[in-house]
């Protein structure tokens, strides 16, 4: 008995433990799926408000929307692009940490921008637009080069695979069109006999579709001609014998024993033996 509670505490200590566990995965799944929706939706809001920013009359701070708006795009899309292709390419793995280091630096850009957009003193951040420009440039120039060069990558190895596919391709289309070629050249020698010149009037081929009834009636039809031809031959050889006055010797059958008279004095047949 008390080896029994033993195994059930033991189990619900076990369940308890597993319906924490998973409790708290669940709670940190949702955790990280409303943060990322959060961070989503300020990305958005903040996208949106540099855009109409830039969009705005000149001045530093539409320079500065600008500056922003282009260097958040540029890196945002080269992300993208180098994450899909390192799904398949583990080879781009290095890329990705080059990115990494260059998105510090873009981070960093990211965040004098922003803190310039506050500055009241617009003579001295307007001195500094130049420096902001050839920053931004040259962030923006590496994470092209990265996003265009992973890009061509994946470009070259699906022409790659295509290519060898198509060849592929050729080559089963040409052998299913040699062994269609040789089937057809098989088939080609299948031709109808010509009829002979006696019965070709009585000859009857088939019509149509149904290619087996057609040969069962020229079997059929063959057949009747031929013992149609057979009895007319017989018809004119006893024609010409009776034109000639000839007439045909008839054999002599021999009598039956079976079917004999007996008579009382005759003596009947000894059986043959054998000694």
């Amino acid at each position: 008995m008390a080896e029994a509670i033993a195994i059930l505490a033991l189990l619900f200590v076990v369940f308890v433990a597993l319906g924490v566990f998973v409790t708290v995965k669940a709670v940190k799944a949702a955790k990280r799926g409303v943060d990322r929706t959060i961070t989503q939706a300020r990305r958005t809001v903040e996208d949106t408000t540099l855009r109409a920013k830039s969009y705005g009359p000149g001045g530093v701070k539409a320079e500065l929307a600008h500056l922003r708006l282009s260097l958040r795009t540029s890196m945002r899309a080269t992300q993208d692009a180098l994450e899909a292709v390192a799904a398949e390419d583990a080879s781009v793995k290095e890329s990705l940490d080059l990115f990494r280091r260059l998105s510090a630096h873009g981070h960093e850009l990211d965040a004098d921008l922003k803190r310039l957009e506050r500055d009241p003193d617009r003579g001295g951040v307007a001195a500094q637009l130049d420096d902001l420009r050839e920053r931004t440039g040259r962030i923006v120039h590496s994470a092209e080069s990265l996003r265009w060069a992973a890009r061509d990558r994946a470009r070259k190895f699906a022409d790659d695979d295509l290519a060898s596919l198509s060849a592929q391709i050729d080559v089963e289309a040409g052998a299913l069109r040699h062994w269609a070629g040789g089937e057809r050249d098989g088939l080609d020698d299948l031709s109808w006999p010509e009829a002979a010149p006696g019965s070709a009037s009585e000859q009857v081929w088939p019509e149509g579709a149904d290619a087996g009834a057609g040969v069962q009636v020229g079997a059929e039809a063959g057949a009747g001609a031929g013992a149609k031809a057979a009895q007319r031959t017989a018809e004119q050889a006893d024609g010409g014998r009776e034109a000639s006055g000839t007439e045909t010797p008839k054999a002599i059958t021999a009598r039956d024993p079976r079917q004999q008279t007996t008579y009382s004095w005759q003596k009947s047949a000894r059986p043959e033996t054998t000694n």
